[in-house]
């Protein structure tokens, strides 16, 4: 059994977690790859077990059973560059702040890696977006879980953003920016510009305009199955293209085009994992006194 794990800043009261992680594993007979520079940073702070191993490139996990992202959910947005496509199961363990995807409290941790060595945990599929341009600017890592985001950049002005829906025009935005969102990331960015929330599964890509100027512009809920078309007009000459939190500043000239990923992204959940439980818990939902 080959399981990589990969983190990145780690406050100093989750250093014991770690270890215990470690040692956990190692007595499993697990063969463990920790990424090459949380290992440097944690190994400054404690004595690390000389059985463990280190992973700087997806090429060199491309034969684990399991990637484990230790963090928040901005940690593991990153491994998904680790995976791509060679649908690698993520477990992602909570040391970060709100926590949808890492959905494993660290005092579940062996009860967790229990579960995960005997099989006994679903897999929590989610789907991805991709963009396509000319010049393809980010490379093979070209898409995103949680939102591929257009914004306006080194000025105070807005942009104006023409979208199609395959080969019909939707509208033009006038606005900061727009947000193209899976239902993974229905609970980022989006949310915090008026967004739905969205299950995940349930086929569908969310538009989201980042402060539009016209009041009556509202988010929209789309078939994932469509491919969608962005061209940008502004006063400067660039703009910014975020996938998830990997973000290139680019030309106006620059034609976008979004679409469903052909692969998709394995999240471990465990028996008793519920995304309901997850987002009453997360929006504190129904937390008033008249419900108890």
């Amino acid at each position: 059994m080959k399981i990589a794990i990969y983190g990145r800043d780690i406050k100093d009261s989750y250093l014991s977690f770690m270890q215990h992680l470690f040692q956990k594993l190692l007595e499993k007979k697990v063969e463990v790859f920790v990424y090459n520079t949380f290992y440097d940073d944690l190994s400054k702070k404690k004595s690390l077990d000389d059985r463990l191993k280190t992973f700087n490139s997806r090429e060199d996990i491309s034969d684990v059973n399991y990637l484990f992202s230790i963090g928040g959910d901005g940690t593991l947005l990153k491994t998904i560059t680790f995976v791509r496509d060679n649908d690698i199961p993520i477990l992602g363990i909570n040391t970060g702040r709100l926590g949808f995807l890492t959905s494993i409290a660290t005092e579940e941790i062996d009860s967790a890696i229990n579960d995960v060595l005997a099989g006994n945990f679903d897999l929590d599929t989610r789907t991805l977006l991709s963009l396509h341009t000319e010049d393809n600017l980010f490379g093979d890592i070209n898409y995103a879980l949680n939102e591929i985001t257009l914004q306006k950049k080194d000025t105070s002005s807005m942009v104006t953003i023409q979208v199609y829906l395959g080969d019909d025009f939707l509208n033009s935005y006038w606005a900061d920016g727009l947000i193209i969102s899976t239902p993974t990331g229905s609970t980022a960015y989006s949310l915090s510009c008026n967004g739905p929330i969205i299950l995940p599964g349930s086929g569908n890509i969310i538009i989201t305009p980042i402060a539009p100027h016209n009041l009556n512009v509202r988010p929209l809920v789309i078939p994932d199955d469509t491919e969608l078309t962005l061209k940008i007009a502004g006063r400067t000459e660039n703009f910014l293209v975020a996938l998830d939190s990997r973000s290139l500043t680019v030309p106006l000239s620059i034609e976008l085009k979004i679409k469903k990923a052909s692969h998709q992204i394995n999240l471990i959940r465990l028996k008793n994992y519920s995304f309901l439980n997850t987002l009453r818990s997360k929006l504190v939902w129904g937390l008033d006194k008249r419900n108890y």
